[in-house]
Order: structure tokens, then sequence, then C-alpha cells
């Protein structure tokens, strides 16, 4: 069992937590969460898509990249648990730069295990990513499935979870992987290769332009709001249930289609041709997350992108 756990896997003390990516979308909402917790919370990052607005006070900063193995050892000295976030991310940018994505993706979660291995940390958190599945037959998809990457980031994202399970059985690492699906909500990337299809159609009805769907728009995704995100890393990091590297799906539960956002939001759209190597349809089906973390999403995807709209 991790440090600091009791038997129902309760974290009773203040920790020091190391979050990868912690400048990035997703990891700087959990640092936030983190800090209001009362916790410690080093952030490590280089910034290639991190932004360094998004560190709020009280983070402790620690400047690299995490393909350089040497460079970031220090950055684990002392930490309880790791939230690795940091990723070169999306399907078209990894398709466009496979070697980059591959060295950030791949040797740069292997680099992050062997620190957390040899600092003793107690558990890592590992992001993974429901392209793993690509295309399946059966919806909605379950962690049981065999996993069928389609693209070279989905391929990345299986791979570290092959990693995390291999890091818990041959080192005794404690690791859990969530595979998110479509993460959206406040400070979501409008801009490189982090985009969502809800931050381009914002970006683009900002410029009065048509909203650009790639085929018919028919395919649908199931979104996940950040914030139940942030609430199943924070759970997975504290039960006793889990540590063996699991794969628990992160996802609402909803198939919402690329028209249907489109409508949402209002306005004129454009049809454009297909994209390839990208899955159809995604559902999660959270059974096994409710059973070992204790897990539901709170928030419904309508109601996420109305807040989310409302933003100034």
């Amino acid at each position: 069992m991790a440090r600091g756990f009791t038997e129902e896997g309760v974290n009773k003390h203040m920790s020091t937590y190391l979050v990868t990516g912690g400048a990035g979308f997703i990891g700087s909402h959990a640092c936030q969460t983190l800090l209001k917790e009362g916790h410690h919370v080093r952030v490590l990052d280089n910034f290639s898509t991190g932004k360094r607005e998004r560190l709020f006070p009280g983070i402790e900063l620690f400047e690299a990249d995490i393909t350089n193995l040497e460079a970031i050892r220090p950055a684990f000295e002392g930490i309880d648990g790791v939230f690795h976030f940091a990723a070169l991310p999306r399907i078209v940018y990894s398709i466009e730069h496979p070697i980059e994505t591959m060295q950030a993706n791949v040797m740069g979660t292997l680099n992050v295990l062997v620190a957390a291995r040899d600092a003793k940390v107690s558990r890592l958190v590992y992001s993974a990513s429901s392209s793993a599945y690509g295309d399946q037959k059966v919806l909605p998809l379950r962690p049981d499935m065999p996993a069928h990457p389609l693209n070279p980031y989905a391929l990345h994202k299986y791979v570290g979870e092959l990693l995390c399970e291999e890091f818990s059985r041959l080192y005794g690492l404690s690791t859990v992987c969530l595979r998110y699906f479509n993460v959206y909500g406040p400070r979501m990337a409008d801009e490189g290769a982090y985009v969502t299809v809800i931050a381009i159609f914002r970006r683009q009805r900002a410029a009065g332009l048509p909203m650009t769907i790639h085929g018919d728009g028919g395919q649908t995704r199931d979104f996940t709001h950040v914030t139940d995100v942030v609430r199943a890393n924070i759970l997975a990091m504290n039960s006793g249930k889990v540590g063996n590297g699991e794969v628990l799906n992160v996802g609402a539960g909803e198939q919402h289609s690329v028209n249907e956002i489109a409508q949402l939001i209002g306005g004129p759209i454009a049809y454009l041709s297909p994209r390839v190597n990208e899955a159809r349809d995604t559902l999660a089906d959270t059974t096994l997350t409710k059973e070992l973390l204790g897990w539901e999403p709170n928030i419904k995807f309508v109601d996420g992108l109305k807040m989310l709209l409302e933003e100034k």
C-alpha cells in the first residue's frame, strides 16, 4: 500500500505532489485543487505547451524536459505522489511529428517512471487516453477491450499504460492509468496541438468565421469536464483499491455529435473532407472506475458547455 494511505485508501496528511505538465490545461486545474486542499505542489514543466500564467501562487516550479532523465531526477526528491499529465499531444500533431512526440510521450513517460521509482514515490497516476481504443464494434468502451490505436498519439498513450503496469509488477511502483474521454472546460487550449472541436468552434465564431466540420458531423464523442477529470485523479491517488497499473475510464458516459455541438454554439457551418485514423464514436463505460475509485461524473455536457460559453 502506498505511503500515507489508510486501509480505506484515504490520505490522512498533507502531501507533497509533483505535477508534470502542471502549466497545461488539465495539470493547472489539478494544481489549483491540490493547493486548495492544503497540499504542497511542485510543477515539472518545460512550457512547450503550458503557460506560465497558469502557475498559481504557492506552486514550486521545476523547469525541465521529461525527455532528459538526469535533468528531472531532482524534481522527484521528497515527493509523495506524481500526477503525470505532461505530453506532446493530439492525433494530427503526432502524425506530423512522429519522432518528437514518441520521445516525449513514450521515452518521457519512461523517464518519469524511472525517476519516481528511484525516488521511492508512493504512487503515480498516469494520464492515459481513450484514443487507445481506436474503432471498436461495440459501445460503450470498457477497459477489458483490446486496444486498437489508430495513430501515433494513441499508440504512445497506450504504451505508457503498459509501462505503468510493468513498473508496478517489476519494481513495486504503485501506478494507476486513467483513460480520459475528450476533456473540456476553462483554460482549454484555443491554439496549437491540444485544440479540441469545442475550442476550434469558439475561436471560429469569435472571428466571425463558419465552424468547420470534417466529414458529415455525425461522429460522436464523450466529453468530460475538467473538474470531473481532476477529481478522478485525486481519488486514484488516494484509493487503497488500486495501484497495480489498473486502466480506468474517465468519461461522462454521454455521446454528443459534432453537429450537435455546432448547433449548441450556433452559427454557420462549413463541411470539409473527413479525417482518417480517428475513431468514429466514443462512449465510456465507467463501471470499474466507480467500483474502484467511487467516481462518477458530476457535470452534464450541456451544462458544462453552457458554463464555458458564458466565460468572458
